[in-house]
This record gives C-alpha cells, structure tokens and sequence, in this order.
C-alpha cells in the first residue's frame, strides 16, 4: 500500500476531514487566498457642499474636507462626497455613469436609546420622515433585527439610523 493511502486511511480513520480537489488550496499552491473582509468606503456625488458638510457634523461625525472630496467617518469606515467640482468634469470616469445627487442610501448604526438619536436628529435640523419602524439589519449575517428611523440630509439622500435591542 502506499505511503499516501496509508496517510489517508490513518487521517480518515481519526475523524478528520480530508479536502481533495481543483479548489483546495495548500503551502504549495500559487494562487493567493484571500476573502473580502469588509467595505472601506462608499463614494457619492454632492451638491450642497456646505449645507452636507453641516448636517454630518451636526450629527457627531468626523468630517474631513479635501478639494475635490468631504469625506464622513463612521469607525474605520468612510463616505465620500464628490465635490461638483470633481462629479461634474467630464474626464472623472471613477463612479457610476449615472451617479447625480441624491443618490446615495445610508443606514448608521446608533448605539444609544431612541429618545437620544431623535433629539441628535433635531439639533441638527434633520426631521424624521419615516419611523420608528422594526426593520432586518446587517447584523447576524443580516438575522437581526432593530428599529429604524429615516430623514434625508440637505442633497435628499436617505439616511437611515438602526438601534439594536
């Protein structure tokens, strides 16, 4: 018998699973592993640069402003908005052909009570325009649910806030 199919025999034998095919991968293999682990950012088109820019601080999150792009910090992940400046040149090719503000669809998650997130939402001028209602969330490979509330910021894009209980 083989050394190889006493390996086999042996390994089966103990209860453990044994992968064999084009698509297993071992030390050997030359093509790399990898999976996607997340999003970094998404990136839309803006038209009412000081009024956005306002609204997301007004909200609590870290804005930066650059030349051509305002981006909004949410963790280690990030919205940009395009500037008009920068969506409008007819030589910017990086976005969806249609791409025009609103475009955008945002849902945050906000850890706090519902009474908390609807005075945030007033402070910044921001009125609810749908909700509380229950909605399936992100979380638990999309199993969980949370109550979500709606308003648009000052380009009309949707902006959806989700409390987990």
């Amino acid at each position: 018998m083989s050394s190889r199919r006493r390996f086999l025999k042996r390994v089966v034998g103990m209860g453990a699973a044994v992968t064999v095919g084009p698509w297993s991968h071992t030390a050997h293999s030359q093509e790399p592993t990898g999976h996607i682990a997340g999003f970094d950012h998404v990136a839309v088109p803006m038209r009412n640069t000081e009024a956005l820019v306002a609204f997301y601080r007004a909200l609590g999150f870290h804005v930066n402003e650059g030349e051509a792009i305002c981006s909004v910090h949410v963790g280690d992940h990030k919205i940009n908005f395009h500037r008009p400046s920068l969506w409008q040149r007819k030589t910017f090719a990086l976005k969806a052909p249609g791409a025009m503000p609103p475009c955008g669809d945002f849902c945050f998650v906000w850890e706090g009570s519902m009474t908390a997130l609807r005075r945030t939402l007033n402070a910044a001028g921001a009125p609810i325009i749908e909700g509380p209602s229950e909605r399936q969330g992100g979380r638990d490979g999309g199993r969980a649910t949370g109550t979500s509330v709606y308003v648009r910021d000052p380009d009309q894009n949707l902006v959806e806030f989700i409390v987990y209980s």
